[in-house]
């Protein structure tokens, strides 16, 4: 049975389901010997190319879905690729064969926290898009006086340059001084969503920290820069919010094989988080550009 070229090429794992449409509408993806188009449906044995380099293509059967939990530190941005040379966020992530690691969504580069990355391209696909509100929370440290009529606007909502928008939830967390904390939650994935809205009452956001992802906390004891993969009851949480099957097979487990796998992917780990870490001068962090 035919599949849309985009929707097998996602599913394999060379992106999301967008960056495919990207790819075809630029006439880097063929199929048989011709240049691909938008729509275009393929059958289980076409032969295809991307940028003239075969690509193999699996059946729903033969991929085994993988979810990564990233602590995203301050200073990495989410794009595979940086002309000034800035440190990305796929940088420290594990190989994965025959497919590549899709972000589901972004954080801008001046916020840290928990950012997801997975091998199925539908699966990111299908979280990523409008229709899927997903709730997300952030705590977030103001710097200054915040009033209680500010709170309440933020909570009933204001006009953004794209429109209403609010917080669905939003409590003082402490803090000392003229830091304050506060912990939001909100639906939408617009582009710096959280901090716009503060900056609408003219209050200065000085730490943001991306903890929940629908019910995926970020790990309390993950370091910044570390990943862990999940396992399969939250890879399974995520695919029923995304309207997916769930998957039957993990490469996680618990016999002393999966226990030894365990230690060495926390090494590698380590190894991720010191090798990337922000570039030093004589021991002393450098300031990284916007």
């Amino acid at each position: 049975m035919s599949e849309k070229l985009q929707k097998v090429l996602a599913r394999a794992g060379h992106g999301s389901r967008r960056e495919m449409e990207a790819w075809i509408a630029a006439g880097r993806v063929s199929v048989d010997g011709e240049i691909a188009g938008l729509g275009d449906r393929v059958e289980a044995d076409a032969k295809i190319r991307i940028d003239g380099r075969a690509v193999s293509l699996k059946s729903a059967d033969d991929i085994v879905c993988r979810v990564l939990a990233y602590h995203k530190p301050e200073g990495e941005i989410c794009s595979r690729k940086d002309p000034e040379g800035r440190t990305t966020v796929f940088e420290r992530l594990p190989k994965v064969r025959d497919a590549r690691w899709v972000a589901v969504g972004r954080l801008d580069i001046n916020t840290s926290g928990l950012l997801l990355f997975t091998c199925d391209g539908e699966l990111a696909n299908r979280l990523m898009h409008p229709s899927n509100e997903v709730e997300r929370e952030y705590a977030v440290r103001t710097f200054g006086e915040v009033p209680e009529a500010a709170v309440q606007r933020l909570r009933t909502g204001v006009t953004l340059e794209d429109g209403h928008a609010q917080f669905d939830s939003i409590k003082a967390a402490g803090g000392e001084g003229i830091n304050q904390w506060w912990h939001v939650t909100l639906r939408e994935g617009r582009n710096r969503e959280v901090r716009r809205l503060w900056e609408s009452q003219e209050v200065q956001v000085s730490r943001l920290i991306r903890v929940r992802y629908g019910q995926v906390e970020l790990p309390k004891t993950l370091p910044r820069g570390g990943w862990i993969e999940l396992p399969i009851d939250q890879v399974n949480y995520l695919r029923q919010l995304a309207g997916l099957d769930p998957e039957t097979r993990s490469l996680l487990g618990s016999d002393k094989h999966s226990v030894a796998r365990s230690k060495v992917k926390s090494a590698k780990i380590r190894r991720a988080v010191r090798k990337h870490k922000v570039g030093t001068n004589h021991g002393k962090p450098t300031r990284q550009r916007d």
